[in-house]
Protein backbone atom coordinates (compact mmCIF):
# COMPACT_ATOMS: atom_id res chain seq x y z
CA UNK A 1 0.00 0.00 0.00
CA UNK A 2 1.57 3.27 -1.13
CA UNK A 3 1.11 6.87 0.25
CA UNK A 4 0.21 8.11 -3.06
CA UNK A 5 -2.94 5.81 -2.85
CA UNK A 6 -4.46 8.64 -1.02
CA UNK A 7 -4.07 11.24 -2.50
CA UNK A 8 -6.77 13.63 -3.60
CA UNK A 9 -6.37 17.16 -5.28
CA UNK A 10 -7.79 20.05 -3.31
CA UNK A 11 -7.77 23.64 -4.40
CA UNK A 12 -6.34 25.73 -2.04
CA UNK A 13 -9.38 28.13 -1.49
CA UNK A 14 -11.55 25.18 0.08
CA UNK A 15 -9.42 25.42 3.04
CA UNK A 16 -11.17 26.92 5.49
CA UNK A 17 -9.71 29.86 7.39
CA UNK A 18 -12.09 31.00 9.97
CA UNK A 19 -15.04 29.52 11.33
CA UNK A 20 -18.70 29.77 10.52
CA UNK A 21 -20.73 32.20 12.48
CA UNK A 22 -22.72 29.12 14.04
CA UNK A 23 -20.81 26.10 15.16
CA UNK A 24 -23.45 23.12 13.11
CA UNK A 25 -24.27 25.22 10.42
CA UNK A 26 -21.39 23.60 8.57
CA UNK A 27 -22.00 20.85 6.11
CA UNK A 28 -22.47 17.19 7.01
CA UNK A 29 -21.52 14.78 4.07
CA UNK A 30 -23.02 11.59 4.90
CA UNK A 31 -20.81 8.61 3.27
CA UNK A 32 -22.81 4.90 3.78
CA UNK A 33 -19.80 2.92 3.72
CA UNK A 34 -21.03 -0.13 1.99
CA UNK A 35 -22.49 1.37 -0.66
CA UNK A 36 -20.52 3.66 -0.67
CA UNK A 37 -23.57 6.02 -1.44
CA UNK A 38 -23.47 9.59 -0.43
CA UNK A 39 -25.95 12.44 0.70
CA UNK A 40 -26.01 15.93 1.44
CA UNK A 41 -26.77 17.28 4.95
CA UNK A 42 -26.10 20.29 7.28
CA UNK A 43 -24.38 19.23 10.53
CA UNK A 44 -27.71 19.87 12.81
CA UNK A 45 -29.60 17.45 10.46
CA UNK A 46 -26.98 14.89 12.51
CA UNK A 47 -29.72 14.02 14.71
CA UNK A 48 -31.44 12.27 12.17
CA UNK A 49 -28.94 9.79 11.52
CA UNK A 50 -29.15 8.71 15.16
CA UNK A 51 -30.85 6.20 17.43
CA UNK A 52 -32.20 5.58 20.93
CA UNK A 53 -29.44 3.75 22.19
CA UNK A 54 -26.56 4.48 20.30
CA UNK A 55 -23.55 6.29 21.87
CA UNK A 56 -21.51 9.09 21.17
CA UNK A 57 -18.01 9.15 21.84
CA UNK A 58 -16.52 13.15 22.22
CA UNK A 59 -13.12 13.71 22.97
CA UNK A 60 -13.12 16.33 26.22
CA UNK A 61 -9.45 17.76 25.80
CA UNK A 62 -8.98 21.26 25.55
CA UNK A 63 -6.14 22.98 23.38
CA UNK A 64 -3.28 25.09 25.18
CA UNK A 65 -2.77 28.31 24.44
CA UNK A 66 0.64 26.93 23.84
CA UNK A 67 1.80 29.29 21.19
CA UNK A 68 4.24 32.11 22.78
CA UNK A 69 5.62 34.83 21.28
CA UNK A 70 8.56 36.56 23.04
CA UNK A 71 12.02 38.26 22.56
CA UNK A 72 15.29 37.19 23.35
CA UNK A 73 17.83 38.17 25.27
CA UNK A 74 19.31 40.45 21.85
CA UNK A 75 15.83 42.18 21.64
CA UNK A 76 15.05 39.48 18.91
CA UNK A 77 11.72 37.46 18.15
CA UNK A 78 11.51 34.43 19.61
CA UNK A 79 8.34 31.88 19.10
CA UNK A 80 8.28 28.87 21.80
CA UNK A 81 5.68 26.30 21.03
CA UNK A 82 4.91 24.26 24.20
CA UNK A 83 4.72 20.49 23.30
CA UNK A 84 5.09 17.84 26.40
CA UNK A 85 4.53 18.64 29.86
CA UNK A 86 7.83 17.07 31.15
CA UNK A 87 7.28 18.07 35.09
CA UNK A 88 9.29 20.89 36.90
CA UNK A 89 8.09 23.89 34.70
CA UNK A 90 10.30 21.85 32.03
CA UNK A 91 8.40 21.33 28.44
CA UNK A 92 9.47 19.78 25.22
CA UNK A 93 9.15 22.73 23.14
CA UNK A 94 9.62 23.96 19.29
CA UNK A 95 11.52 27.27 18.65
CA UNK A 96 12.11 29.53 16.20
CA UNK A 97 14.87 30.54 15.15
CA UNK A 98 16.53 27.47 16.34
CA UNK A 99 19.83 28.91 15.36
CA UNK A 100 19.48 31.47 18.04
CA UNK A 101 17.78 29.64 20.85
CA UNK A 102 20.59 26.88 22.00
CA UNK A 103 21.59 25.65 25.24
CA UNK A 104 21.35 28.48 28.15
CA UNK A 105 19.49 31.07 25.68
CA UNK A 106 16.83 33.20 27.42
CA UNK A 107 13.48 34.65 26.40
CA UNK A 108 10.95 36.50 28.02
CA UNK A 109 7.22 36.77 27.14
CA UNK A 110 4.58 40.00 28.23
CA UNK A 111 6.18 42.58 30.22
CA UNK A 112 8.08 39.26 32.17
CA UNK A 113 5.76 37.65 33.71
CA UNK A 114 6.83 34.80 32.20
CA UNK A 115 10.37 33.96 30.86
CA UNK A 116 12.21 30.98 29.30
CA UNK A 117 15.51 29.14 29.79
CA UNK A 118 16.41 26.78 27.17
CA UNK A 119 18.10 23.95 29.61
CA UNK A 120 18.61 20.97 26.49
CA UNK A 121 18.61 21.14 22.74
CA UNK A 122 17.83 17.72 21.95
CA UNK A 123 18.42 14.82 18.96
CA UNK A 124 15.09 15.98 16.90
CA UNK A 125 15.49 19.46 17.23
CA UNK A 126 13.14 19.97 19.84
CA UNK A 127 14.13 21.70 23.04
CA UNK A 128 13.80 21.27 26.77
CA UNK A 129 12.50 24.22 28.05
CA UNK A 130 12.60 25.44 31.81
CA UNK A 131 10.00 27.83 32.63
CA UNK A 132 9.89 30.84 35.27
CA UNK A 133 6.62 32.66 36.77
CA UNK A 134 4.15 33.59 39.48
CA UNK A 135 1.20 32.14 40.61
CA UNK A 136 -0.70 29.38 38.11
CA UNK A 137 0.78 28.41 34.74
CA UNK A 138 -2.42 28.01 33.03
CA UNK A 139 -3.73 31.21 34.26
CA UNK A 140 -0.28 32.95 32.60
CA UNK A 141 -0.84 31.16 29.65
CA UNK A 142 -4.18 32.38 29.39
CA UNK A 143 -3.27 35.69 29.27
CA UNK A 144 0.21 35.38 27.06
CA UNK A 145 -0.06 32.24 24.97
CA UNK A 146 -2.21 31.71 21.54
CA UNK A 147 -3.85 29.21 19.97
CA UNK A 148 -1.04 26.83 18.08
CA UNK A 149 -3.07 26.61 14.82
CA UNK A 150 -2.54 24.08 12.09
CA UNK A 151 -0.19 25.80 9.42
CA UNK A 152 -2.43 25.89 6.71
CA UNK A 153 -4.44 28.50 8.80
CA UNK A 154 -3.07 31.70 7.93
CA UNK A 155 -5.66 34.23 9.49
CA UNK A 156 -5.32 35.45 12.79
CA UNK A 157 -8.33 33.36 15.35
CA UNK A 158 -10.65 36.47 16.71
CA UNK A 159 -11.86 34.19 19.27
CA UNK A 160 -10.03 31.44 21.17
CA UNK A 161 -12.81 29.30 21.45
CA UNK A 162 -13.63 28.90 18.35
CA UNK A 163 -10.89 26.34 18.39
CA UNK A 164 -12.45 24.73 21.02
CA UNK A 165 -15.05 22.31 21.69
CA UNK A 166 -18.03 23.56 23.39
CA UNK A 167 -17.52 20.58 25.79
CA UNK A 168 -13.49 20.74 26.15
CA UNK A 169 -12.86 20.12 29.95
CA UNK A 170 -8.71 18.51 30.28
CA UNK A 171 -6.37 20.88 29.12
CA UNK A 172 -3.67 19.34 27.64
CA UNK A 173 -3.83 19.61 23.77
CA UNK A 174 -2.01 20.98 20.97
CA UNK A 175 -4.25 20.86 18.41
CA UNK A 176 -7.94 21.04 18.49
CA UNK A 177 -10.33 17.54 18.18
CA UNK A 178 -12.06 19.24 15.18
CA UNK A 179 -14.48 16.80 14.30
CA UNK A 180 -16.47 18.56 17.89
CA UNK A 181 -16.23 21.91 17.02
CA UNK A 182 -19.81 21.42 15.10
CA UNK A 183 -21.65 20.58 17.58
CA UNK A 184 -23.34 23.45 20.44
CA UNK A 185 -25.02 23.02 23.59
CA UNK A 186 -28.68 22.78 22.16
CA UNK A 187 -27.71 20.23 19.66
CA UNK A 188 -25.78 17.87 22.09
CA UNK A 189 -28.93 18.38 24.52
CA UNK A 190 -30.89 17.12 21.29
CA UNK A 191 -29.10 14.15 21.10
CA UNK A 192 -29.75 13.33 24.70
CA UNK A 193 -33.02 14.13 25.01
CA UNK A 194 -33.44 11.47 21.86
CA UNK A 195 -31.98 9.17 23.80
CA UNK A 196 -28.58 8.79 23.03
CA UNK A 197 -25.58 8.14 25.28
CA UNK A 198 -22.69 10.72 25.55
CA UNK A 199 -19.54 9.10 26.77
CA UNK A 200 -16.52 11.10 27.26
CA UNK A 201 -12.57 10.16 26.41
CA UNK A 202 -9.61 11.64 26.68
CA UNK A 203 -7.00 12.26 24.18
CA UNK A 204 -4.34 14.85 23.84
CA UNK A 205 -3.67 15.70 20.40
CA UNK A 206 0.12 16.26 19.30
CA UNK A 207 1.40 18.08 16.89
CA UNK A 208 2.35 15.24 15.07
CA UNK A 209 -1.17 14.82 13.92
CA UNK A 210 0.02 17.37 11.25
CA UNK A 211 3.20 15.26 10.54
CA UNK A 212 3.12 14.60 7.08
CA UNK A 213 3.51 10.52 5.94
CA UNK A 214 7.18 10.78 4.57
CA UNK A 215 7.92 6.66 3.39
CA UNK A 216 6.38 5.54 0.47
CA UNK A 217 5.15 2.17 1.97
CA UNK A 218 2.04 3.12 4.34
CA UNK A 219 3.63 0.07 6.85
CA UNK A 220 6.74 1.93 7.48
CA UNK A 221 5.31 4.86 8.72
CA UNK A 222 6.05 5.63 12.35
CA UNK A 223 3.11 7.11 14.37
CA UNK A 224 3.16 9.93 16.86
CA UNK A 225 2.20 8.89 20.24
CA UNK A 226 -0.32 10.72 22.45
CA UNK A 227 -1.93 10.15 25.99
CA UNK A 228 -5.31 9.22 26.23
CA UNK A 229 -7.67 8.01 29.31
CA UNK A 230 -10.79 6.25 29.40
CA UNK A 231 -12.49 6.77 32.67
CA UNK A 232 -14.92 4.33 34.50
CA UNK A 233 -18.24 6.23 33.32
CA UNK A 234 -17.21 6.11 29.17
CA UNK A 235 -16.03 2.52 29.67
CA UNK A 236 -19.65 1.60 31.06
CA UNK A 237 -21.85 3.45 28.62
CA UNK A 238 -19.71 2.03 25.66
CA UNK A 239 -19.98 -1.03 27.11
CA UNK A 240 -23.58 -0.82 27.67
CA UNK A 241 -24.10 0.29 23.98
CA UNK A 242 -22.30 -2.88 22.91
CA UNK A 243 -24.51 -5.12 24.99
CA UNK A 244 -28.24 -3.79 23.82
CA UNK A 245 -27.18 -3.79 20.30
CA UNK A 246 -26.84 0.21 19.76
CA UNK A 247 -23.60 1.80 17.77
CA UNK A 248 -20.79 3.05 19.09
CA UNK A 249 -19.92 6.58 17.17
CA UNK A 250 -17.07 8.17 17.67
CA UNK A 251 -16.47 12.14 17.03
CA UNK A 252 -13.18 12.75 15.69
CA UNK A 253 -10.58 10.31 14.41
CA UNK A 254 -8.92 11.35 18.59
CA UNK A 255 -12.20 9.52 20.37
CA UNK A 256 -11.52 6.63 17.26
CA UNK A 257 -7.79 5.66 18.35
CA UNK A 258 -8.62 6.37 22.06
CA UNK A 259 -11.36 3.95 22.03
CA UNK A 260 -9.45 1.16 19.59
CA UNK A 261 -6.10 0.93 21.46
CA UNK A 262 -8.07 0.25 24.27
CA UNK A 263 -10.53 -2.19 23.23
CA UNK A 264 -11.03 -5.85 23.79
CA UNK A 265 -11.50 -8.44 21.12
CA UNK A 266 -15.14 -8.61 21.74
CA UNK A 267 -15.48 -4.80 21.49
CA UNK A 268 -15.91 -3.99 24.76
CA UNK A 269 -13.40 -1.91 26.93
CA UNK A 270 -12.08 -1.28 30.34
CA UNK A 271 -11.62 2.01 32.07
CA UNK A 272 -7.88 2.78 31.27
CA UNK A 273 -5.01 5.87 30.33
CA UNK A 274 -2.07 5.29 28.73
CA UNK A 275 -0.22 6.39 25.67
CA UNK A 276 -0.97 5.05 22.37
CA UNK A 277 1.06 4.98 18.87
CA UNK A 278 -1.71 2.86 16.81
CA UNK A 279 -2.25 3.42 13.36
CA UNK A 280 -5.21 2.43 11.45
CA UNK A 281 -5.33 1.92 7.65
CA UNK A 282 -6.71 0.10 5.34
CA UNK A 283 -7.13 -3.86 6.67
CA UNK A 284 -7.42 -2.82 9.93
CA UNK A 285 -10.15 -4.30 11.57
CA UNK A 286 -12.33 -2.27 14.19
CA UNK A 287 -13.14 -3.76 17.52
CA UNK A 288 -15.28 -1.07 19.07
CA UNK A 289 -16.08 1.68 16.75
CA UNK A 290 -19.31 1.30 14.41
CA UNK A 291 -19.78 4.75 12.71
CA UNK A 292 -17.60 8.03 12.82
CA UNK A 293 -18.31 11.61 12.76
CA UNK A 294 -15.26 13.12 11.49
CA UNK A 295 -13.88 16.21 8.93
CA UNK A 296 -12.26 16.19 6.20
CA UNK A 297 -8.52 15.43 5.70
CA UNK A 298 -5.39 16.38 4.37
CA UNK A 299 -3.95 14.41 0.86
CA UNK A 300 -2.01 11.77 1.65
CA UNK A 301 -2.47 11.93 6.05
CA UNK A 302 -2.49 9.40 8.23
CA UNK A 303 -5.91 10.21 8.91
CA UNK A 304 -7.24 9.51 5.39
CA UNK A 305 -5.90 6.10 5.82
CA UNK A 306 -8.10 5.64 9.03
CA UNK A 307 -11.08 6.94 7.20
CA UNK A 308 -10.62 4.72 4.31
CA UNK A 309 -9.95 1.69 6.45
CA UNK A 310 -13.42 2.11 7.52
CA UNK A 311 -15.21 2.75 4.40
CA UNK A 312 -13.09 1.87 1.86
CA UNK A 313 -10.61 4.22 0.02
CA UNK A 314 -12.56 4.03 -3.40
CA UNK A 315 -15.47 5.05 -1.41
CA UNK A 316 -13.76 7.52 0.43
CA UNK A 317 -11.79 9.25 -1.89
CA UNK A 318 -15.08 8.95 -4.45
CA UNK A 319 -16.91 11.18 -1.69
CA UNK A 320 -13.72 13.41 -1.11
CA UNK A 321 -14.24 14.65 -4.84
CA UNK A 322 -17.70 15.09 -4.49
CA UNK A 323 -16.93 17.23 -1.79
CA UNK A 324 -14.10 19.31 -3.60
CA UNK A 325 -16.75 19.71 -6.68
CA UNK A 326 -19.53 20.92 -4.96
CA UNK A 327 -17.25 23.01 -2.80
CA UNK A 328 -17.42 21.74 0.85
CA UNK A 329 -15.13 23.64 3.15
CA UNK A 330 -11.63 21.27 4.42
CA UNK A 331 -10.34 21.18 7.23
CA UNK A 332 -9.90 22.09 10.92
CA UNK A 333 -12.33 25.13 10.55
CA UNK A 334 -14.26 23.34 7.20
CA UNK A 335 -17.10 20.88 6.81
CA UNK A 336 -17.82 17.71 8.45
CA UNK A 337 -18.54 14.26 7.53
CA UNK A 338 -20.21 11.05 9.03
CA UNK A 339 -19.35 7.42 8.13
CA UNK A 340 -22.09 4.98 9.07
CA UNK A 341 -23.45 1.47 7.30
Amino acid sequence: MRTSDFYYDLPEHLIAQTPLDKRDSSRLLVLHKKSGAVEHHHFYELPQFLRPGDCLVLNNSRVLPARLIGHRASGGVAEILLLIDRGDNVWECLVRPGRRLRTGATVTFGNGELTAEIQEVLPDGNRLVKFHYEGIFLEVLEQLGRMPLPPYIKEELQDQERYQTVYSKVVGSAAAPTAGLHFTPELLQQVEDMGVKIAYVTLHVGLGTFRPVKVDDVEQHDMHSEYCMVPQEAADLINETKKNGGRVICVGTTSCRTIESFAKEDGTIDATAGWTKIFIYPGYRFKCLDALVTNFHLPESTLVMLVSALAGRDHVLSAYQEAVEKEYRFFSFGDAMFITE
